[in-house]
């Protein structure tokens, strides 16, 4: 049997593929059920039948299995279920998008923010600026460190909600907006919690929840510890999603090292508290414990006028009394 080339089949798919193709993958692969995928889309279940004959005609591979419960996915339609999403969630912004420029608006501004740049900074200067500027759609996506400069780089997004960490991507410029450091932070019914001048020796016999490894907070925790001369009691999780962080803190006897930036949102909401130790952290290096600002990744040139309004905006939020408004240090609590 020969082999169609993947410019064959890119011809093929860019010629007879059609987007209710890729509605009726994805939602099979949801429900696992033809009858319950027909009358979520509104179509018959022939139809939906039909379609899926036809994608895998273009693909001259089984993308379902039958059985008698419904349908599961082979390992060729595993491997095109992520790409017709993907091809669908742009569909879908670009929707938005349009539909903002239709209402006469004043524009759109994407942004691509690490959770530290969301709790620390767009949590409270959004609503804000929503309120001021109404005809400017905000779409912000949350990613990890790792994944704004491909954002920025594929055009996904038009700036970053950052740390100034790393060296900017080609034709950018970091423009820091507050200052962060670290904290000790718990649940709010933890015996530790809200106390100042905690000593580390107290702290050291707590139980840990630790920042994954590759973190800069664990970093810091694990030189922490080392100086202290203690293997301290730790927690099995080590998570990178807050919601976790804040769901263990809460019901478990738990302290963790982390940015300020990450935990303000759920200590200024009450859902959290900080532990505020002395010294603040015990080591020899001030080096050690640094943490970049957090602010805005911007191209150098050919910023919108309505990402030039969202950022003028964040700096004046941040810091009203500055003619620049930036400052260097926001003033988190130590």
């Amino acid at each position: 049997m020969s082999v169609t080339s993947a410019s064959v089949l890119l011809n093929r798919l860019q010629a007879r593929a059609r987007l209710r193709h890729l509605q009726v993958l994805v939602k099979v692969a949801e429900l696992r059920n033809l009858r319950r995928s027909a009358e979520s889309l509104g179509l018959s279940q022939p139809a939906v039948t039909q379609l899926l004959a036809d994608l895998e005609r273009l693909v001259e591979l089984p993308l379902f299995e039958r059985h008698a419960r419904g349908v599961r996915l082979t390992p060729a339609g595993a491997q095109l279920l992520p790409l017709a999403r993907r091809m669908l969630d742009a569909l879908a912004e670009g929707s938005e998008v349009l539909t903002a420029m239709k209402r006469a608006g004043e524009g759109v501004v994407r942004v691509a923010a690490i959770t530290s740049g969301i709790s620390g900074l767009l949590v409270q200067a959004v609503p804000a600026f929503a309120r001021a500027h109404p005809d400017i759609q905000l779409q912000v996506r949350e990613c990890d460190v790792d994944q704004w400069p491909l954002m920025l780089a594929r055009g996904e997004a038009d700036l970053a909600a950052c740390r100034g960490s790393m060296a900017p991507p080609a034709g950018h410029v970091f423009r820091p907006l507050v200052a962060d450091h670290f904290v000790v932070a718990c649940g709010t019914a933890h015996p530790l919690a809200g106390r100042q001048g905690v000593r580390w020796s107290t702290l050291a016999r707590e139980t840990w929840l630790p920042a994954p490894v590759g973190m800069a907070a664990r970093r810091v925790f694990d030189q922490v510890m080392a100086e202290l001369g203690v293997a301290p009691r730790q927690c099995p999780v080590a998570t990178r999603v807050l919601a976790l962080t804040w769901s263990l803190l809460q019901t478990e006897r738990l302290v963790t090292l982390l940015p300020w930036g990450v935990v303000r949102q759920l200590v200024e909401a009450g859902r959290l508290a900080v532990i505020r130790p002395t010294p603040a952290l015990p080591l020899a290096s001030a080096e050690a414990q640094a943490l970049a600002p957090i602010g805005l990744m911007l191209p150098q040139q050919g910023l919108t006028a309505a990402c030039e309004a969202f950022v003028g905006f964040l700096e004046h939020f941040v810091h009203p009394q500055s003619p620049t408004g930036r400052a260097p240090n926001d003033g988190p609590p130590a």
